[in-house]
């Protein structure tokens, strides 16, 4: 069952960690704090497809968040997760010599015991139930209402769903609801569908899919990513843009260290925002990517959001942020706003 208690260290479950290509094998990235069974790389500095690798599926193996290609695998991408990081070779997209490239990485690593009574068995999975996150492989059996075990012990704020060959990624946010759905490599608004969830909101131990192939075509192979609140680390919700740089302000209850909204009214992209370095202190963040497209990072102050120690604010009117219509959003913490011994987070 999931904790309800205050992630006093957020940093034992996701970090966001840079480095520097090298255009070569065996490039070591340290500095996670922790062993990933999640990470998504981007290059910061040229206009290469995002990729996600993940423990269940193996270290060779990876997605690409910004189109629906089926997973590839490559011998010379992420190689392995390591104690403290994980290893890249020469493939470009992630090791480009001299590139600035960022990570984001996520602690799993509960394998057995998972919860429910589904119609569907995972293929295997690997959760972290106190964090609410968790990543799940599963076989579609074409069946409307089936069900699939998250572990999470809470029902799902967010799911994030990618048949493993080429089709378009589904999202399932709790602040639309299970009649609405949004495509993580699209611009798209979220759209009515009731093949995706079924029209069926998670439970505490299950998710519900529909019949469409982009979430449960009978035999194809299928990986869910589940993330739930968790006080001080994660939270997933909405918010109405104000379109004023004294833009709209939301309460997380932490410092975010991570952020990723999308405009679910209108065609817009996916924005995320992230610190870029310990050295960085200030509250504003100007620079962002783009999940459902391979530019390069980009900086504006238009798009511009502070990251407060409770929350996050827009500085600008950019349509990335902060027009007038309703945003989703997921966000991870750097440090809680107060923590279990209600002990304030600093400043940084």
């Amino acid at each position: 069952m999931a904790a309800f208690t205050t992630i006093d260290d957020p940093t034992i479950f996701f970090s966001t960690t840079l480095y520097v290509g090298t255009g070569a094998p065996g490039n070591a990235i340290t500095g996670t704090n922790f062993q990933p069974d999640s990470t998504w790389i981007k290059d910061r500095t040229t206009a290469y497809s995002h990729r996600w690798w993940n423990s269940v599926a193996g270290a060779t193996k990876y997605l690409t968040p910004d189109n629906p290609d089926a997973q590839g695998t490559n011998t010379d991408g992420l190689t392995s997760f390591d104690a403290d990081g994980f290893t890249v070779g020469a493939m470009a997209s992630i090791g480009q010599s001299t590139d600035n490239f960022v990570s984001w990485n996520w602690k799993m690593g509960t394998t057995t015991g998972i919860a429910g009574s589904p119609s569907i068995t995972p293929t295997a999975y690997s959760l972290n139930a106190t964090a609410g996150q968790s990543i799940i492989t599963y076989t579609g059996n074409g069946v409307a209402g089936a069900t699939v075990p998250h572990g999470l012990g809470v029902a799902p704020d967010m799911i994030i769903v990618k048949n493993i060959v080429s089709k378009d990624w589904t999202v399932y946010h709790k602040s639309l609801g299970a009649t609405k759905y949004l495509i993580l490599n699209s611009t798209a608004a979220a759209a009515t569908d009731s093949t995706r969830w079924n029209d069926t909101e998670p439970t505490s131990t299950l998710f519900s899919v529909g019949t469409t192939d982009r979430v449960n075509y009978d035999t194809n192979n299928y990986i869910a990513y589940c993330f739930s609140d968790v006080q001080g680390y994660q939270k997933g919700g909405s918010y109405e843009g104000n379109g004023n740089a004294d833009g709209t302000f939301v309460y997380t209850g932490f410092k975010p260290e991570f952020l990723m909204v999308k405009d679910a009214d209108v065609i817009r992209a996916w924005g995320m925002f992230y610190r870029k370095a310990e050295a960085d202190l200030g509250n504003t963040i100007d620079s962002y990517l783009l999940a459902d497209d391979n530019a390069a990072e980009a900086e504006s102050a238009s798009n511009a959001v502070d990251f407060l120690s409770n929350g996050f604010k827009f500085r600008g009117a950019g349509a990335v942020i902060n027009t007038t219509s309703t945003y989703v959003y997921i966000a991870f913490a750097r440090m809680p706003f107060v923590n279990s011994s209600s002990i304030a987070g600093t400043a940084h």
